[in-house]
């Protein structure tokens, strides 16, 4: 049986990668815009995040506009590959082609 890649299993990690797995590569989104999106508190996303992070598999760019700090977060190589293993691996395990 395929393995399923743990660190993006969670229900909340596999949410926020495929959030920027649909973006194209080298995009980023602001941790608010993604945080919206998902509907998540900023400490679950930010928990959530650091794994992914630690994993190489994301990408966190703190930056500035004008005063303003800002953070974007992005899949990184490593994280779009593993994202497309998982599905991959998942679609092996449902039998589809």
């Amino acid at each position: 049986m395929t393995e399923l890649d743990p660190v993006i299993h969670a229900a909340a990690r596999l949410r926020i990668t495929a959030a920027l797995a649909a973006l194209s590569p080298g995009t980023g989104v602001s941790f608010p815009r993604l945080q919206e999106l998902l509907d998540m508190t900023a400490g679950n996303l930010s928990t959530h995040v650091r794994k992914l992070e630690e994993a190489s598999y994301l990408m966190v760019e703190k930056t500035h506009r004008g005063r303003t700090p800002v953070t974007y977060l992005s899949l990184t190589k490593e994280g779009r590959r593993a994202f497309e293993d998982y599905t991959e691996a998942l679609r092996s395990i449902l039998g589809a082609s």
